[in-house]
């Protein structure tokens, strides 16, 4: 797919998008500083409330806050179908779940009746308007490989509320682990359902558009994401009615799972090997790093599977690896990407004199790929943590700190860039280009 094919005319204005990117940090860097308070026992086992509150930090806070901002972006952009009032989904949304995020974290940690009702009202109505609002404009869009996994993920993400709804009216934090069969539906609809599958529905364009490589074959963009979520509903089917049903039910579609996310990695590794540009990029390294993270969890995902591994700690440490090394990896990529495009693109569209300059000024690999290095070693520390000494959690924690300071630092140089091109461009006395060589 090239920029060519993209509908550049409908994007939302740049700060409808950015306001996203711009907070998701700073929930990753919340969840990092949790994990540091919470010192040697946070990783004791996922029912910890150190746990809770850094994996919902993670995964509301920094991953659905992304993605949510990216498909107000990609909707009217790939799908060519524009939400309506953008603005107002925009502030509605964020206003609500970042709310709502930060009161469930509290809870967590402090439960509360009040804290408990914020977090499941703000949240609910959050992600209410925006499903309505993305759901509206899915109905709308063009269909093609790209939004069909949008209109699935957007299912998962609806499952995923539904049932944590449902487990945060049963009770308080310190009763989520009664029903383990709940949580676990709650987590694999999240992190297959809604980040797996809209990872890969967005990959099928911007991987070969951003990383400039071959496209993805036409049968695996047809066939490789509703695979997975039929997959991924036999799962919860089998978990729900394990007693009525043979355990070999719940192993087969675990593994099925398992399959289909190695296929998608191993083809995204090969297609970024194929690349004729090599030289280093720090979107393409996120990436390879996101799909190791994939395949190392898919890894332990299969062992469960068929029997071999069975220890707890190593199912933590898959989710772990599928948050921070899969999830967060993909996000920093696209990230990287994403935001110099939409300054640039929004540059352009004002007729600003800057319009020329390269998209590298507002992101340059000296700011970007030392942070990959950063990322990388939060990822690594993450198994002796989990498997070896507990005190591995300190240093895991801080390199995690430091990668989202270092990812909301680039964010914000690269926005503060923008605004003075943007106010270069209508002053006749500016000059661009001595803006960014101070930029760089």
């Amino acid at each position: 797919m090239s920029a060519a094919g993209l509908r550049l005319d409908q994007a939302p204005p740049f700060f409808v998008p950015l306001r996203f990117f711009i907070t998701a940090p700073i929930f990753g860097a919340l969840a990092a500083a949790t994990l540091l308070a919470g010192g040697p026992q946070a990783l004791a086992s996922r029912w910890t409330p150190t746990a809770l509150a850094a994996t919902h930090l993670l995964t509301l806070g920094f991953l659905t806050m992304t993605m949510v901002g990216a498909l107000m972006q990609l909707l009217p952009v790939l799908a060519g179908s524009p939400l309506r009032h953008p603005r107002t989904v925009a502030t509605v949304v964020h206003g609500l779940l970042s709310a709502g995020t930060l009161a469930l974290a509290a809870n967590f940690l402090i439960p509360g009746p009040v804290l408990q009702f914020v977090s499941l009202a703000a949240l609910s109505v959050g992600l209410g308007v925006f499903l309505f609002a993305a759901g509206t404009s899915l109905a709308r869009a063009r269909s093609d490989a790209t939004v069909l996994a949008m209109r699935l993920a957007a299912t998962g993400l609806l499952i995923t509320l539904l049932i944590g709804v449902l487990i945060g009216l049963g009770g308080t934090p310190s009763r989520f682990s009664a029903d383990k069969t709940s949580t676990d539906m709650h987590l694999a609809s999240g992190l297959i359902g809604w980040i797996a599958i809209l990872v890969m529905g967005v990959a099928y364009q911007v991987v070969p558009m951003f990383q400039l490589t071959r496209a993805y074959p036409s049968w695996l963009r047809r066939w490789l994401v509703p695979l997975l979520f039929v997959a991924l509903l036999l799962w919860i089917i089998a978990a729900r009615m394990a007693h009525a049903l043979p355990a070999l039910f719940a192993a087969l579609s675990l593994g099925l799972v398992a399959t289909v996310l190695a296929i998608f990695a191993v083809t995204t590794l090969w297609l970024q090997s194929q690349r004729k540009r090599r030289l280093p990029d720090a979107t393409v390294r996120f990436w390879t790093l996101s799909m190791i993270g994939l395949l190392a969890a898919v890894a332990i995902m299969a062992g469960h599977a068929v029997g071999i591994i069975v220890e707890p700690r190593f199912a933590l440490l898959a989710v772990a690896w599928l948050i921070v090394g899969f999830g967060i990896s993909a996000v920093h990529g696209m990230l990287y990407k994403i935001v110099p495009f939409l300054a640039w693109l929004h540059l352009n569209a004002a007729g600003a004199s800057s319009a020329q300059t390269n998209m590298k000024a507002f992101l340059p690999d000296s700011q970007a790929l030392p942070h990959v290095w950063l990322h990388a070693a939060a990822v690594a520390l993450l198994a002796p943590a989990v498997l070896a000494d507990p005190r591995w959690i300190y240093p895991a924690a801080l390199a995690l700190l430091g990668s989202f300071i270092w990812l909301g630092r680039n964010l914000v140089l690269a926005t503060l860039l923008y605004l003075r091109l943007q106010r270069a461009s209508k002053s006749p006395q500016a000059s661009t280009e001595k803006i960014v060589g101070t930029a760089r």
